[in-house]
């Protein structure tokens, strides 16, 4: 299998403005003579590549450790998009998409997107910016895309992966209680070296 690696490194990815930045303290050392190595993290739960569950800006919405595997894992289209995704262009990308969509560039969405998205199936829908809005935009479109309980990964590095390409996307949340969001370890597979059965892509 080819494997494509699309999660940035922990503690040297891009974070928000205003959320803290993740830091290890090591807590044991077999250089200090202790028998093993241990570490404590302090982080955000939207530090590096993460998903964002609809209980992010959703009363009451599902948590990351309730959101479906077959919404994390599955076939995904990676799409190229950079600047601001309007409504109208929104539109045209809809025939090309999948239920789970991974936009390549520097492209977040707009109100008018979001609200196009939100209403044409998708059940997981990943950038490579730490937010899938600009900040003026940032609680209207998260609230208009996890309000149909869908899935965003953010933070994500798409660098290596083919643009209008599918892929098996595995990007499975923690299984942290009522959690907002959480890390997660995102990888790409190349369906064409994969013997799978057709209804697996059919979904």
């Amino acid at each position: 299998m080819d494997f494509i690696d699309i999660t940035r490194e922990l503690t040297m990815a891009p974070v928000y403005p205003g959320d803290p930045n993740p830091e290890l303290k090591p807590l044991h050392r077999i250089e200090w003579g202790d028998a093993c190595n241990t570490t404590a993290i302090s982080m955000c739960l939207h530090n590096g590549t993460h998903m964002d569950a609809p209980r992010h800006f959703i009363t009451g919405g599902t948590s990351a450790d309730r959101v479906p595997f077959d919404a994390c894992i599955g076939e995904c289209v990676v799409i190229e998009c950079n600047g601001l995704l309007l409504g109208d262009a929104a539109e045209e990308l809809l025939p090309y998409l999948k239920k789970r969509v991974l936009f390549k560039g520097d492209v977040q969405l707009s109100p008018s997107a979001a609200f196009v998205l939100s209403n044409a199936g998708i059940v997981l829908l990943g950038v490579e910016e730490t937010s899938v809005a600009p900040p003026e935009y940032t609680a209207e479109v998260h609230r208009q895309l996890l309000g149909t309980d869908m899935v965003l990964l953010e933070g994500l590095d798409l660098s290596k992966a083919k643009t209008n390409t599918t892929y098996l996307l595995i990007a499975a949340p923690l299984k942290i209680a009522g959690a907002d969001g959480t890390p997660v370890r995102a990888v790409l597979v190349e369906p064409q070296r994969i013997d799978w059965d057709e209804n697996l892509w059919t979904r």
